[in-house]
C-alpha cells in the first residue's frame, strides 16, 4: 500500500466534490472500478475512501459509496488558489458569492502595515458571502492595494456577471484579472485559524446564532513584490476545512 497514492486518490475526489463535479447523493464507483481506473490495488482505494469517510465527504453502506448528503467540507483558502489555476474561479459549480460592499477605505493599521504603505492611505476593501443552495459556507473580507483597482476595475464592483467573474465558467476571477494587469502572479500563500464566538455581523450573515462557535481565518497570498491580497473569514462550526502540504 502507498500512502502517496492512498493521498493522491483521496484529493482526486475531494477536488470533484468541492468543484460540483459530484454532487450530493451522487454515487462513486466501486472500489474494484477505482482501483482500475487509478491503476493501483483495492486496499490502496479502501485507505483513500476511509479518509473521505473520516472527514465527512462520503458515507459508506454494503450498496456501495455516495457524496454525503449534507455538506460538511468546504474549500480552504489554498484550494481556492488552486482551483483558480485550474478553472479561472475561486468558486465550485453551484457555489454562489454574493458581495455586500467594495471600495477604497483607510484600512486599520494592522492592514496598512501588511502592505507597507502610510496608514493614512487608501486600499480595496471587499466583503462577500459564499454559498452553495440554502447553505451560507463563509463570510470573508478581501483586501488588496490601492493601485490594483486602477488596473482591475472589477474590484470595487458588486454586481456578480461575466466580468466580474463571480461564477464559475463566466470570465476570469479577480485574482486571475489582477495577475494578468499587473504582470504579478500569487507565489506564496500563509494561512492562520482559530476558534471563537461569532459577533452579530457573523451570525446574521452565516444564519446562525449570536455567540455561535466560528472557524475564523486569514490568509495572504503574495509574491516577491508584497502581499497582493490578505483575506479574513469565517465559517460556520458544522463545516470542516482540510489541505495536503509536503514536507
Amino acid at each position: 500500500m502507498t500512502t502517496t497514492a492512498n493521498l493522491r486518490i483521496a484529493e482526486y475526489y475531494r477536488q470533484k466534490i468541492r468543484d460540483g463535479e459530484l454532487g450530493p447523493g451522487d454515487q462513486l464507483l466501486t472500489v474494484r472500478d477505482m482501483a482500475a481506473y487509478h491503476n493501483v490495488a483495492t486496499a490502496t482505494v479502501r485507505a483513500a475512501m476511509g479518509w473521505l469517510r473520516t472527514e465527512g465527504w462520503i458515507v459508506t453502506t454494503q450498496r456501495g459509496s455516495w457524496v454525503a448528503e449534507t455538506l460538511v467540507n468546504t474549500a480552504a483558502p489554498a484550494d481556492r488558489l488552486e482551483r483558480v489555476r485550474r478553472t479561472g474561479s475561486v468558486l465550485g459549480s453551484g457555489e454562489t458569492k454574493r458581495v455586500l460592499s467594495a471600495a477604497l477605505i483607510v484600512p486599520p493599521l494592522y492592514v496598512a502595515e501588511l502592505f507597507d504603505q502610510d496608514p493614512h492611505d487608501q486600499v480595496v476593501r471587499r466583503e462577500y458571502v459564499i454559498g452553495a443552495g440554502a447553505q451560507r459556507l463563509a463570510l470573508e473580507v478581501d483586501w488588496y492595494p490601492a493601485q490594483f483597482a486602477g488596473l482591475v476595475p472589477d474590484l470595487l464592483g458588486t454586481e456578480p456577471g461575466p466580468a466580474t467573474g463571480e461564477h464559475p465558467g463566466r470570465g476570469n476571477d479577480l485574482v486571475r484579472q489582477i495577475e494578468q494587469a499587473t504582470g504579478r502572479t500569487v507565489t506564496n500563500g500563509r494561512d492562520a485559524m482559530h476558534g471563537r464566538a461569532a459577533d452579530k455581523r457573523e451570525a446574521d450573515y452565516l444564519g446562525i446564532a449570536i455567540g455561535a462557535p466560528i472557524l475564523a481565518g486569514t490568509h495572504e497570498w503574495s509574491d516577491a513584490e508584497g502581499v497582493m491580497l490578505y483575506g479574513e473569514w469565517c465559517l460556520p462550526e458544522r463545516l470542516t476545512i482540510g489541505y495536503e502540504y509536503k514536507i
